[in-house]
């Protein structure tokens, strides 16, 4: 398949007059565009070579979303086939190509059965990368819309339960205050999982501890984290400090225009820079509802309201109703972001923040996964392997 007539995105800038070159899923080859028009150049390409004509729109590697709860009430907690094809399917239209679907904190039990369900169907859903399990090892003070019922430290027996499952978890969400905790992440870390500091009320030792053993990257940068406050009569600082200095870690970030204000958001891109962040939507069973809907998040009674999601009472957050084409949306005009800089936010970033190695790329071996935007930033197309699986015609 020959992807041609489109503004190529890569991590340094938009280029023209290239097209790129795809087979069995893989991009072989990027090149200067042939004209489709001129008779010789058309008897320069092989007879079964197949012309996507993108009508000089951008073309971009498909959206990774590291945080994905649900959509269209539906979420991965009901460990259902045709819940995680109907997420994932929403999503598409949203650019996304691949995704970690997110748990809720539940008994550990329960997330069990949700990993088994996963890895039952992962490959017949091409869009599922792995799970992200956020929670249940998490600070009481800082759940957010988590059950609190349900939060326990990492212990010994818990976390080796979740590594029986370690080829399925790509991510987990741990507070890295809570006793047991330098050592799970350790565990964690040692067989191939991305740790990130989340719902976390720690200090700044706590964070430099958990970096030691392996944590990477912090969860919805902002949001359900500590900052910096008083200890005695000395300010210290927090998770999030913690974060904003240490250049190996990665943050996630819903820049939906509600869970992070703009000024915020220009502070995070000053400070870590495009390959630095990874956007993601942190959508939860909400996402593509109209406003006043109510869902469930595990049990907890939620509602749609002014393009965000809401603990019912209006108390909480509980999630986004975005999809990552929405985050590059906001981020780009009230951050003042460059394009190609906020697609490496939502390509490149989450990729090599979890290790999917030929994902989130533009470049030769790279998968064929594609995101087609118009010049107004709307989704026209989304492509897995090469394999077309939303199209606005």
């Amino acid at each position: 398949m020959i992807f041609t007539n489109a503004r190529l995105i890569f991590p340094d800038g938009v280029r023209d007059g290239l097209e790129v070159v795809a087979r069995e899923g893989k991009i072989i080859g990027i090149r200067d565009r042939t004209r489709l028009h001129e008779g010789t150049a058309r008897q320069t390409r092989a007879p079964e070579e197949e012309i996507v004509d993108l009508g000089g729109n951008y073309l971009a590697p498909g959206f990774i979303d590291l945080h994905v709860h649900g959509a269209l009430g539906r979420d991965t907690m009901e460990a259902s086939a045709e819940a995680f094809r109907a997420v994932c399917n929403f999503h598409a239209r949203g650019g996304t190509t691949s995704l970690l679907l997110t748990t809720a904190t539940a008994p550990i039990e329960k997330l069990v059965e949700v990993l088994g369900a996963v890895r039952d169907c992962r490959s017949s859903i091409s869009a599922i990368a792995g799970v992200h399990v956020e929670g249940p090892f998490i600070s009481k003070a800082k759940r957010g819309a988590q059950r609190q019922e349900f939060i326990q430290d990492p212990s010994p027996v818990a976390v080796r339960q979740l590594l029986e499952h370690a080829d399925i978890i790509k991510r987990v969400t741990i507070a890295p205050e809570l006793p047991g905790a330098p050592e799970a992440i350790e565990n964690f870390r040692t067989r191939g999982i991305s740790v990130s500091g989340g719902h976390s009320d720690a200090w700044d030792e706590d964070a430099r501890v958990a970096f030691a053993c392996g944590m990477r990257s912090v969860t919805h940068t902002f949001n359900c984290m500590s900052n910096a406050r008083r200890r005695g009569v000395y300010r210290v600082g927090g998770l999030l400090e913690f974060a904003l200095s240490e250049p190996q870690i990665s943050c996630e970030l819903i820049a939906d225009g509600h869970h992070v204000s703009p000024t915020l958001m220009k502070m995070l891109y000053r400070a870590k820079g495009p390959s630095g962040i990874c956007l993601v939507t942190d959508a939860t069973a909400g996402a593509g509802l109209p406003d006043g809907s109510h869902f469930s998040l595990f049990g907890n009674d939620c509602v749609v309201k002014g393009d965000v999601c809401l603990l019912a009472d209006c108390s909480a957050l509980a999630g986004s109703a975005s999809r990552m084409i929405d985050l590059v949306q906001t981020i780009v005009p009230d951050v003042g972001v460059p394009l190609h800089e906020a697609v490496t936010m939502a390509t490149e970033s989450s990729a090599r923040a979890v290790g999917l190695g030929t994902k989130g790329r533009l470049a030769l071996g790279a998968d064929a996964d594609f995101v087609v935007l118009s010049p107004e930033l709307e989704v026209v197309g989304t492509f897995i392997g090469g394999k077309e699986i939303f199209s606005v015609s």
